[in-house]
């Protein structure tokens, strides 16, 4: 019988929504993390060490005799700059294992895999799908890219973070894999929308038809969790934000471009979402989309409204041919 695993030093570069309760977690499960984040703002809502993280005030503190280094940030460009703009990657300790669980580019992962090696350290990805509520609750969904040895480093505190993990295969497909899998759900969320705004206005009940649908065959996470949770109550408040998405599915599409892969209906889904992002605010939740449809079909009625008043306006009136008695 073998006991329980030791306990690690973890430095965890991210705490935004999902960073915070996944640090959180590893914390409660004994691990000693030490968080950091580049907003100021985070940094000290969180440094009342609630979380069991201790939150501290420059990533070097967080990464400095680490085991593990955790990335939970917004995108490769993020990620390049802690890792080499920052200089952190040669400051890290030799055996190091870098998770990064944030949503990068695939390409872009597997050159930083290959230049950690050289740095003698270890990195693999590790993106994530479950939103916030799966953070708190560890039960987020992980699709792991690398080696059998690093998932086998890994596996213990990402047991901790999720409830299925899957080994996709090696460095960069965890994220390649992420970004399909949020292109699937931004076009699902979308064309769902769609349909039920287009009953609502035909006058059926958006929760009866949600109950119908979730027995059929169109049934999906937008009409299972997405309206049921975030859009019907008309909270929006998923957690993942719209711009967030959009980036995702540049990164799906992109890969398709890459790979010679036909996407039409992915580059239609993008160029709708890339609208929606022009007419929302900067920070919206990727549920807003449901807004902006609503909004669209708002303005549709509108301009269909104008243009009838303004064709009334055209229509010369009506004179009389006839004439008057002789």
């Amino acid at each position: 019988m073998t006991g329980p695993e030791p306990a690690a030093v973890i430095g965890f570069l991210g705490l935004g929504s999902m960073g915070a309760p996944m640090a959180g977690r590893l914390a409660a499960a004994g691990h000693q993390v030490r968080g950091y984040d580049t907003a100021p703002g985070t940094r000290a809502r969180l440094a009342d060490g609630k979380h069991g993280v201790e939150v501290v005030d420059s990533a070097e503190q967080a990464v400095r005799g680490a085991d593990t280094v955790v990335l939970m940030l917004p995108d490769s460009t993020a990620v390049d700059r802690a890792l080499l703009g920052d200089g952190l990657i040669s400051r890290l300790e030799p055996g190091t294992l870098v998770i990064d669980m944030g949503s990068s580019e695939p390409a872009r992962t597997r050159e930083l895999a290959a230049s950690a090696t050289g740095h003698g350290v270890s990195l693999m990805d590790a993106p994530v799908s479950g939103g916030v509520l799966g953070a708190r609750q560890g039960t987020l969904t992980i699709m792991a890219g690398g080696t059998e040895e690093q998932l086998a480093q890994a596996g213990p505190l990402l047991d901790v973070l999720g409830s299925k993990v899957t080994h996709v295969g090696p460095a960069g497909a965890g994220h390649a894999l992420k970004s399909l899998n949020n292109l699937m759900s931004a076009t699902h969320l979308l064309i769902t929308s769609e349909a039920l705004l287009t009953g609502a206005a035909f006058g059926l009940d958006p929760a009866t038809m949600l109950e119908a649908v979730n027995g059929s065959s169109g049934r999906s996470g937008s009409t299972e969790v997405k309206w049921p949770r975030f859009v019907l109550g008309r909270g929006f408040d998923s957690g993942f934000a719209l711009r967030l998405m959009l980036k995702d599915m540049r990164t799906a599409t992109g890969l398709a471009a890459a790979t010679g892969t036909p996407s039409v209906l992915g580059e239609a889904a993008v160029a709708l979402w890339e609208r929606a992002a022009g007419r929302l605010p900067i920070d919206a939740d990727h549920t807003e989309i449901v807004r902006w449809l609503e909004e669209s079909r708002e303005s549709a009625e509108q301009e269909a409204h104008d243009n009838a008043e303004a064709d009334e306006l055209r229509r010369p009136a009506n004179v009389s041919t006839e004439g008057g008695p002789s």
